[in-house]
């Protein structure tokens, strides 16, 4: 299953995505149809909140969908929506893992960068956009604008002091982040926050896909593109510390929620690992594709 955020003329929607990828659910208004009784919540955290319930739900309502003869009248063309980010604006900041590909860990640096614990940084809800949405260029404030092709989680249910072999059961899903960095404002303040979190750096999407579909996040084939250049191709394999520690080590004093994002970190190939470096500019196009997930894309803004 795939879920959107998206917006049409009447307004913004939770909507489940066809297996063709081109035709969307909108569940609020279908449940209108099906009954008065509406009982989907209005917002993507809601409904990933109601954990299985929803699931069921939402298994009802396109089975009720395609037997009922609604079924054309109800899907919306993708084509005719505006995705926004599956979470258009995180309750929390968004947990971000840094170094998690040794290879990237020394492109930065070099072997002894390579962490022995993770690294754990934050990206401000503000930061979030959807696919397609441009990026702003922040040319008065950063000349080293950078690209990071990074596999999501979300969160699915609160969860504390999260054991390993149980961490999956408190996933809802993935979905794609696009880490955009100011290196020089990262490399300034001494810290990650400030160039991690400039307005519109925190690409997400296209849509979150259940965990159902992806039974190893472990093992899935990543690949990012500017300008249609291959930059960064590598699989979640790779990873240091895999996706079931960094939800053990999170939630080792600290309570995931429901909602919750969770940035597992990015491979090599960023433009500050090429000699010289390789620098975002206004126009360029980022693709990031993740296999069994999608292809987020974005641009960068002329402007800003």
């Amino acid at each position: 299953m795939k879920f959107v955020t998206a917006k049409d003329k009447d307004g913004v929607f939770v909507g489940f995505l066809n297996e063709d990828n081109n035709s969307v659910l909108p569940l609020g208004r279908a449940e209108d149809k099906r009954t008065v009784e509406n009982y989907f919540p209005t917002t993507m955290t809601e409904c990933i909140a109601h954990g299985e319930d929803f699931i069921k739900k939402v298994e009802n309502l396109i089975e009720w969908a395609s037997t009922s003869g609604e079924e054309k009248e109800l899907y919306i063309p993708l084509e005719a929506l505006e995705l926004l980010a599956p979470i258009p604006r995180p309750a929390k900041n968004i947990f971000c893992v840094g170094k998690n590909y040794a290879e990237h860990a020394i492109e930065m640096g070099s072997k002894d960068d390579i962490p022995e614990h993770i690294m754990v940084f934050t990206k401000a809800p503000t930061t979030v956009i959807g696919h397609q949405e441009k990026v702003h260029s922040h040319q008065k404030v950063t000349k080293e604008l950078d690209y990071e092709g990074e596999l999501a989680v979300v969160i699915g249910k609160a969860g504390k002091a999260i054991k390993k072999e149980e961490a999956l059961d408190y996933v809802f899903g993935y979905t794609i982040i696009n880490d955009i960095t100011a290196r020089d404002l990262q490399s300034r303040h001494q810290q990650f926050f400030i160039g991690k979190s400039l307005d519109t750096t925190c690409p997400m999407g296209p849509w979150i896909v259940h965990k159902s579909e992806i039974e190893n996040p472990n093992q899935l084939n990543i690949q990012t593109k500017v300008n249609g250049e291959i930059r960064q191709n590598s699989n979640t394999k790779h990873f240091i510390f895999p996706v079931e520690e960094i939800i053990s080590v999170l939630s080792a004093g600290m309570t995931l929620e429901p909602g919750d994002i969770i940035a597992t970190g990015t491979p090599a190939g960023v433009g500050k690992g090429f000699k010289p470096p390789r620098f975002l500019n206004p126009g360029d196009v980022i693709e990031i594709t993740i296999e069994k997930i999608g292809t987020l894309r974005n641009q960068i803004a002329d402007e800003y």
